[in-house]
């Protein structure tokens, strides 16, 4: 999600429209966008109306906006599957001023917020505003949750009153350190006793462990792994796709009305909701805070 709003800030930095185009096999059959079914679209176009589009940069779209971006690596780049750099021939320049094609592409896995940072400073709508703030508005005007989503956040939360201990662990192909994510629950538990705890992860494993450590522990309803496979479905994973990825965009808003949110930085999720709630530092619990490794990562992948 972060990756597009990078698109949208650098859509509104040059006075294009949007077309978010998530056709790419998770969660539905591959052809079909999934982001108009998980967000208000009114603010994004059909990408479909541009697949055969030639005036295209970068060019080696042209005719094929089509297609999944992996196939067009495969194809083109065969041995850069790996490469942190490919992505760069597969997007629109971030560093320089915008092409004169009709459509100008921009596609990333991570974001790149960062990269964009010095043609921002010389705009007079975004110069001196914190990344952090030019984020979380796009996040506002193009990733509205569509209603059942909200529904389903809202029913959990008539139940609570009171600060509630947001919780994150992804458990699966990319383990959180389950130990202590556990002791910082356990340190703000002794901060506030009766705050109920909402726990979001994709793992059985990671739910019994914190069911078995506290109480008043609080989840919605979905699919969990019982081993070590990612839960971001294709659509002939599960039996109902479309309500695991709301139900997975249900987690990730829940996490952002949290007062507290125990996490890591490690996962753009929980990043995510944190940007979205406006969820300050102090109140964040991160445990890869001064991992060097995760930071150097992350800020690796946001500059290249």
């Amino acid at each position: 999600m972060l990756s597009a709003v990078t698109a949208c800030v650098l859509a509104e930095l040059v006075g294009r429209a949007v077309a978010i185009d998530w056709r790419d096999g998770m969660y539905l059959p591959e052809g079909q966008n999934l982001y108009p079914l998980l967000f208000d679209d009114s603010q994004s176009l059909d990408p479909a109306r541009f697949d055969e589009a030639s005036d295209v940069t970068p060019a080696i779209w042209a005719g094929s906006l089509d297609e999944h971006p992996a196939d067009m690596i495969r194809r083109h780049f065969p041995a850069s599957h790996r490469n942190p750099l490919v992505y760069r021939k597969l997007c629109v320049d971030l560093a320089n001023s915008d092409p004169a094609s009709e459509v100008a592409v921009f596609w990333s896995y991570l974001p790149k917020m960062p990269r964009l940072r010095r043609r921002l400073a010389h705009d007079a709508r975004f110069a001196g505003r914190p990344e952090r703030v030019i984020v979380r508005q796009t996040l506002k005007t193009h990733f509205t949750p569509v209603e059942p989503v909200l529904s389903a956040v809202d029913a959990l939360f008539a139940r609570f009153s009171g600060p509630v201990i947001g919780v994150h662990i992804r458990f699966t192909d990319r383990k959180a350190p389950l130990p202590k994510i556990l002791e910082r629950i356990r340190g703000l538990r002794e901060q506030e006793p009766d705050a109920p705890i909402f726990l979001a992860t994709d793992s059985a494993e990671a739910q019994d462990a914190v069911h078995a450590s506290f109480d008043n522990v609080h989840a919605l309803e979905k699919t969990l792994s019982a081993g070590d496979a990612g839960l971001h479905f294709r659509s002939d994973e599960a039996a109902d796709p479309l309500t695991e990825a709301r139900a997975a965009l249900a987690d990730m808003i829940a996490l952002s009305r949290c007062e507290w949110l125990v996490h890591s930085s490690h996962s753009t999720f929980s990043v995510t909701a944190a940007l979205i709630g406006d969820i300050p530092p102090g109140r964040q619990r991160d445990v890869d805070r001064y991992n060097v490794k995760v930071q150097a990562k992350r800020w690796f992948q946001s500059w290249v």
